[in-house]
């Protein structure tokens, strides 16, 4: 049996006419079930808000140090990607019968038949329950609160049949993570009682920023199946002008952290990390015309670009807590 191994679209990967003939980036060769299982979730996307759940933790050790224990580290790490998995497996459950009509995404586990809907249900509500079990582990708050956000990362499945705003419910849903992981260290609420709400803000702009983005692939099969999205209202070229904003909100709100909590030049120094990642990001996708539109590029740009924004906002937030 073929071990499973991630492929990538390369540069010179097929047009936007032939992409049902090639598999999505970060997919996974071979026929094992765990194989499977990964691309139907697109695992290596968890790297996009894992690294938030990290600052989230990293920020709530100011006040409570002693609360960050490796068992508190692994319950956050397992909660996070337990809801995520179940999150991303009830989306390409609701999504089956357009992602089967979608040639970018008709070689999807459910519409390829790669997977059955027995197997992704039995998946997501595994996952689900493994994520409230992870959340009443780390404490009572966390438990409370992790149906409403089970609910909260559910819901989005439904929003781009009504609603171009799908972009940020995807965002908060995501925003969700350094919440819950300061929330999961510190057992309650911060002062000032904002703080939390600019990050969720904070990530729920950098996500609806590349979620914009990556929606530029489908806007030709969004219009024609009444699905919302700001490519699909606006057009690609004015799409990547909103994204840009909410790009440039998102610094924004990441660099006022320092005002809500003890961070230093170092974290300062991975603001301006940021920056250049996004203009880089923006700066390789063009202008959005029809001319500059490269989609396998906008695909590297999607995966590529924003895991180096998460994990360069973690690991400056941990080297000026460290040091």
């Amino acid at each position: 049996m073929e071990s499973a191994r991630v492929l990538t679209n390369a540069p010179e990967a097929p047009a936007a006419a032939e992409a049902g003939n090639a598999a999505e980036g970060q997919t996974y060769a071979g026929e094992s079930l765990a194989a499977r299982y990964a691309s139907f979730v697109k695992l290596p996307h968890t790297l996009f808000a894992l690294p938030f759940a990290g600052v989230g933790a990293v920020l709530a050790s100011h006040t409570y140090a002693s609360r960050v224990t490796a068992a508190s580290v692994l319950w956050i790490m397992l909660a996070f990607t337990a809801a995520r998995f179940a999150a991303m497996g009830f989306n390409r459950i609701v999504d089956r019968r357009h992602d089967a009509l979608n040639p970018r995404t008709a070689r999807r586990e459910l519409p390829a038949g790669k997977l059955t809907l027995s197997q992704a249900t039995a998946a997501v509500i595994a996952m689900s329950v493994l994520f409230m079990v992870a959340a009443w582990q780390l404490n009572p708050l966390c438990g409370w609160l992790s149906p409403l956000a089970l609910g909260w990362i559910f819901f989005y499945s439904y929003t781009k049949r009504f609603t171009s705003f799908a972009h940020h419910v995807l965002g908060m849903a995501l925003g969700i993570a350094p919440a819950g992981a300061y929330l999961a260290v510190a057992g309650e609420w911060p002062t000032p009682w904002f703080a939390l709400p600019v990050i969720v803000a904070a990530v729920t702009f950098w996500v609806a920023g590349f979620d914009t983005i990556y929606a530029i692939q489908d806007i030709e099969f969004d219009r024609v199946h009444k699905l919302h999205s700001v490519p699909a209202r606006v057009g690609a070229a004015r799409a990547l002008t909103r994204a840009r904003i909410s790009h440039a909100i998102a610094f924004l709100l990441f660099a006022s952290l320092p005002l809500m909590f003890p961070l230093g030049a170092i974290y300062y120094a991975g603001m301006v990390v940021m920056a250049g990642l996004l203009v880089y990001e923006h700066r390789i996708i063009g202008s959005g015309d029809d001319a500059s539109l490269d989609l396998p590029r906008i695909d590297r740009a999607f995966f590529h670009a924003n895991v180096a924004v998460s994990t360069s906002v973690f690991a400056f937030t941990l080297l000026d807590r460290l040091l």
